[in-house]
C-alpha cells in the first residue's frame, strides 16, 4: 500500500499573527514559519501504518513557494520516503489544491490520501472533501482514530454528538484530527540522512492546473478588542443589564 500525504508551510502556532498596514493580509516577513499542526498528525500515522508493516511507500506533497520545501524536509525526516514540490508563488485556494492533488493522485497512484483536518491559517476545512469529489473517493474526515484492514479503513472520527465509527473502502481520503496520534520530533541524524531523500519539483503549469483565484479578499482586519467582564451582585441585575445594556433579551 502507499500512501500520500498532503502538508502546508504555515505562519507557527505560537506566533501572534499581525495584520499589515494595508489591510491587504497577514504579516509573514521574518515570521517563524512551521508545518501545519494535524498535518503532522497525518505525516506520523502515514509512517506508523508504514512500519506495523501496512505500507510499503510514504509520499509526502505540498503546494507553495521555494521555502515551502522546509515542510517536506520535516516530513522526509520523520519518515516519508519522497517529497514533491507543486512550485507556485501566489495564493492558492482549496479547489486549486485539489486539482493539484487530484493530477498527484493520478501519477503517484496511491492507495490512501491524508492530510490535516484543516490549515490553521485559511481554516477553511475543504480541499480534503475537494478532493474525495474530484476522485470520487470515499471520504472519512476528523479522524481521530485508524485501523487498517484487508481493503477497508475504520476510522473513528470527532462529530458534534461525540465520536462515530465508520469503514471506508481503500482507496480512501482521510482527514487527521490532533488527537489521532503524538506527532514525533525529527532527530538530527534523520534530518541529515532526509537531506538525501529525493525531492521532485513541478509547477502547477506543468500539470495543466489553472490556480487563478476565484475569490476576492477585500479587505482582512483584526477582531474587535473585548471588553473586561463585570460581576452583578443579583440575577435581577443581570437581567436587568442583558435587557437594557446588552439588548439581548
Amino acid at each position: 500500500m502507499k500512501i500520500l500525504v498532503a502538508v502546508k508551510r504555515v505562519i507557527d502556532y505560537n506566533v501572534q499573527v499581525r495584520v499589515k498596514e494595508d489591510k491587504t493580509g497577514v504579516v509573514t516577513e521574518n515570521v517563524k514559519m512551521s508545518t501545519n499542526p494535524p498535518d503532522d498528525n497525518a505525516i506520523e500515522e502515514a509512517v506508523k501504518i508504514k512500519e506495523a508493516g501496512k505500507a510499503k511507500e510514504v509520499v509526502a506533497i505540498t503546494v507553495g513557494e521555494e521555502k515551502a520545501q522546509e515542510t517536506l524536509r520535516k516530513a522526509l525526516a520523520v519518515g516519508a520516503d519522497k517529497g514533491i514540490h507543486v512550485k507556485i508563488n501566489n495564493t492558492i485556494e482549496p479547489l486549486a489544491v485539489s486539482k493539484i492533488l487530484k493530477k498527484i493522485v493520478e501519477k503517484e497512484k496511491p492507495d490512501l490520501v491524508f492530510m490535516g483536518k484543516q490549515a490553521i491559517d485559511d481554516d477553511c476545512n475543504q480541499t480534503g472533501q475537494m478532493l474525495a469529489a474530484l476522485l470520487n473517493w470515499p471520504q472519512a474526515t476528523f479522524a481521530s482514530k485508524i485501523v487498517v484492514k484487508d481493503k477497508s479503513l475504520e476510522v473513528t472520527r470527532e462529530v458534534d454528538e461525540g465520536l462515530e465509527t465508520l469503514e471506508v473502502n481503500i482507496p480512501a481520503i482521510v482527514t487527521c484530527d490532533l488527537r489521532l496520534n503524538e506527532p514525533r520530533y525529527a532527530s538530527l541524524p534523520n534530518i541529515m540522512k532526509a537531506k538525501k531523500k529525493p525531492l521532485e519539483q513541478i509547477t502547477a503549469e506543468e500539470l495543466g492546473v489553472d490556480t487563478k483565484q476565484r475569490i476576492q479578499q477585500i479587505k482582512v482586519e483584526e477582531p474587535p478588542k473585548r471588553k473586561g467582564g463585570i460581576k452583578v451582585a443579583s440575577v435581577a441585575e443581570l437581567v436587568q443589564k442583558l435587557k437594557n445594556e446588552a439588548k439581548v433579551i
